[in-house]
């Protein structure tokens, strides 16, 4: 059995509306920030250390794994606010059901990686990394796919303004371009998987990109993820059939703009 070195091993993943994604620090025996926001924070160890409060740090033992728990959350409008864009039955379905999956395989593989830097065991640790990018990936891109939806009554569907809107003429010539590419490139993703508007800090440039299965955007390409339309089957069978183009076209009636603008504003 391969042995790990013995460290301090922290893990973390961000809270629902940070979508920094699975974050790992290692560092030498000292001091480790526990930081605010989380659903929920257990600190799993054999020195019986429980989550302290926001910002405290705590002097850790070297061989002390960090584990969050992270627990669903409720949407901010009704399962059939959407309607008739997306059904109440897909969006119970979807949200209830297939990101929940997310969410409890997520802390099973965190559960066993926790076991497995415990016993510094790195065939373990490798053979884990799969489990988490994929489920972690599927938690990191349903809580900003829910965010990127909202009722025609709360906003849903209205035209972007100001710098985004700015930037999406700019880059593509304007707004209605920008929709026949991002739907031309998502509709053409094979099998499963997410179309995105990225942001790329390096270059201070909007982007549109797919991504395959669960892989998050930042964490696969570098770019920060703004804007993302799950096109898995589960997101639009029951309504739409095969025909993944009517979906496209349907859910832009119900595409939160406001979240959009508000994660390039912080970004760019």
């Amino acid at each position: 059995m391969l042995r790990a070195i013995p460290r301090t091993f922290a893990t973390t993943l961000s809270k629902p509306s940070a979508f920094a994604g699975i974050r790992y620090k290692h560092t030498l025996p000292g001091k480790v920030k526990v930081g605010k926001g989380f659903t929920r924070c257990n600190l799993i160890s054999n020195s019986g250390l429980r989550s302290g409060n926001n910002k405290t740090q705590t002097n850790l033992p070297s061989t002390l794994f960090l584990l969050t728990i992270m627990l669903h959350s409720a949407l901010p409008y009704a399962y059939e606010a959407l309607e008739p864009h997306i059904s109440g039955e897909i969006m119970k379905i979807h949200h209830a059901k297939h990101h929940q999956t997310y969410i409890t395989n997520l802390n099973a593989a965190e559960e066993k990686l926790g076991s497995a830097f415990k016993s510094h065991d790195v065939n373990d640790e490798i053979s884990i990394q799969s489990a988490l990018k994929f489920n972690g990936g599927g938690h990191i891109n349903h809580t900003l796919f829910w965010e990127n939806l909202a009722p025609k009554s709360s906003g849903g569907g209205e035209k972007p303004s100001g710098e985004l809107l700015k930037e999406i003429e700019n880059t593509w010539g304007s707004f209605d371009k920008f929709i026949e590419k991002f739907s031309a490139q998502t509709v053409a993703v094979q099998g499963s998987g997410w179309g995105w508007l990225g942001y790329n800090k390096e270059f201070k440039r909007l982007e549109i990109a797919t991504t395959s299965n669960q892989d998050p955007l930042q964490a696969t390409t570098g770019l920060i993820p703004l804007l993302g339309i799950d096109v898995w089957e589960h997101a639009y069978y029951l309504q739409y059939k095969n025909v993944r183009p009517d979906y496209l076209k349907a859910i832009w009636e119900v595409i939160n703009w406001k979240t959009v603008a508000d994660r390039f504003n912080k970004n760019r």
